[in-house]
């Protein structure tokens, strides 16, 4: 319907679509294969979909990684994140897995200090998208660090 927004069900259903268009090029390797994260101002909650290359649409729940270096990635979220947590703890469980990710995986980057390249990190809530700063995301890498400096393979669970 004109003038009214697409649900976030119909954004999902869209992208899959969109995906499917483009199977040609995803045949002769030309592939992105994108995750959806939105809140869905009917359910009053998150919602993450993850693509295959044909379109395919699988709804994930509470968590998600794509990428090479996905699985550790989902490995320590699976360990670090809790969905009662708030928006900090979600925050610095993004970062450390996004660390275990580049520390086991040589093809995914992580943060680079020195340089001061930083992970681009956003929160998806009820007031919208929010990118969070790159002084906040210095900030949290730099807590991070210093906590790999006396524990290299990161966190425990519930810490």
């Amino acid at each position: 319907i004109e003038g009214t927004p697409l649900s976030v069900e119909g954004k999902a259903n869209r992208l899959g679509t969109l995906l499917r268009g483009n199977l040609g090029f995803a045949m002769q390797g030309l592939a992105a294969v994108p995750l959806l994260a939105a809140y869905d101002h009917d359910e009053r909650t998150g919602r993450i979909f993850s693509y295959d290359l044909t379109g395919g649409r699988y709804e994930e729940h509470d968590f998600y990684s794509i990428g090479s270096g996905s699985m550790f990635a989902r490995g320590a979220l699976k360990k670090l994140f809790d969905v009662s947590s708030g928006r900090e703890a979600a925050v610095r469980a993004a970062v450390q897995s996004l660390y275990d990710a580049a520390d086991d995986d040589s093809a995914t980057g992580g943060p680079d200090v020195y340089r001061r390249i930083f992970p681009v990190v956003a929160v998806v809530d009820a007031q919208g998208y929010q990118r969070l700063g790159e002084e906040e995301v210095a900030d949290v890498v730099a807590l991070m660090l210093e906590g790999r400096r006396q524990r290299p393979d990161g966190p425990k669970a519930g810490e």
